[in-house]
């Protein structure tokens, strides 16, 4: 990687404070282009997060999938089959644009992660038995597999875990649920050394979503419509996010975690999820400036990412001091009758069901491209 020039750009910064930079996108147009290659080599992109959206706009849009339809519908392959043949072929690619990276940080960045079908979010072992085969399709140790952090994903990302797999965690809003991922993917580390495996290969993160909190909070506050409402609005995503830092110190310091590190263990790092904001009235930067902390993962759409590097303002630390003030913005929230319960419920239950319409989208796209390359065949 060519990322030691001596000019110190908001990237730079940004990975110098010990974030590591991800890139919230994948299709094979941006593979096969060299596009992702140089965000590699100029950009300080270290990793790779997909998820059944990003793969809906990529294979929907049809670049660089015409010849892979064509032989699958030669083959007559299931329209299950051919989604997961053309999502794994993908990620299989990138991460191995990315092993440089992967074995230059001995397993902590250089990472792709492919999530399991979303439509077996409420279902553990389906969930555990998609993890292992998606894990042994894509055959690669940088794969990450992404398991959502419902009620039924908790004892499966603890039986992926002690399995040894890679778990990226997706899809937490709430404070109490992000301290039972933690506690799961622990019991997990616990279950592969039990096992005889080798833990220092078993990387995780935690991927807490912040812009979608504002959203859905923003309008609420909208709604109660006073000087104090307004004056909270962008303030409640932040202050969840740092919370969720302080947990994850305090998790990480406990006599358990330290036990298990002892004995090779990684952290499972805090990974800032829908950092691109939502709301024009607020900085595009927004969630990456405030929320820069040490051994944390920020995954980015290609535009927050452009606009981090464009003028992106790094100031060191912006998480660990602010644990009070996050407390006290939260608690302000709250005593306006917007419960914080509801809102993040609300959220999982909504994050859930839009990765299945995408996904099944996704699946009605490639039955039509199926269809059409079976007839032009005929």
């Amino acid at each position: 990687m060519s990322n030691a020039d001596s000019t110190v750009t908001p990237l730079k910064s940004l990975a110098g404070e010990g974030v590591s930079i991800w890139l919230d996108d994948l299709s094979r147009k941006r593979i096969e282009s060299g596009n992702l290659a140089g965000l590699i080599e100029n950009s300080h992109v270290v990793g790779v997060t997909t998820n059944p959206s990003i793969f809906q706009a990529a294979i929907g849009s049809g670049e660089g999938y015409e010849e892979q339809l064509a032989d699958l519908a030669t083959r007559g392959v299931t329209v299950d089959e051919a989604v997961r043949m053309m999502t794994t072929a993908d990620v299989r690619a990138a991460a191995d644009i990315l092993r440089p990276v992967y074995d230059a940080t001995q397993g902590r960045d250089g990472r792709v992660s492919i999530e399991v079908d979303p439509r077996l979010a409420h279902n553990t072992a389906a969930t555990v038995a998609e993890a292992k085969q998606l894990a042994w399709l894509v055959d690669r140790p940088n794969v990450m597999i992404k398991i959502p952090a419902t009620k039924a994903g908790l004892p499966a990302i603890t039986e992926v875990i002690g399995l040894g797999i890679s778990v990226n965690v997706t899809l937490i809003f709430s404070l109490e649920r992000y301290r039972a991922v933690m506690d799961a993917y622990l019991a997990g580390l616990e279950k592969a050394q039990a096992a005889g495996i080798d833990l220092a290969g078993i990387h995780s993160v935690a991927s807490f979503f912040v812009s979608r909190v504002d959203a859905e909070i923003d309008k609420r506050l909208d709604r109660v419509g006073t000087d104090e409402a307004k004056s909270l609005k962008g303030r409640a995503a932040l202050a969840n996010a740092r919370l969720a830092y302080e947990a994850y110190e305090e998790v990480f310091a406990s006599e358990r975690a330290t036990k298990l590190e002892t004995a090779g263990a990684n952290k499972q790092r805090p990974l800032w999820a829908s950092t691109g904001v939502k709301d024009p009235a607020y900085k595009d930067t927004l969630y990456v400036d405030e929320l820069v902390a040490p051994g944390t993962v920020n995954t980015m759409p290609e535009g927050t990412l452009k606009a981090t590097a464009d003028h992106g303002e790094i100031t060191g630390d912006t998480v660990t001091g602010g644990y009070e003030q996050a407390r006290a913005d939260l608690k302000a929230v709250d005593a306006l009758g917007i419960s914080y319960d509801e809102v993040v419920q609300q959220l999982e239950d909504e994050g859930v069901a839009k990765f299945d319409v995408a996904w099944n989208d996704l699946l009605g796209t490639v039955a039509n491209r199926l269809a059409g390359k079976e007839a032009q065949a005929k």
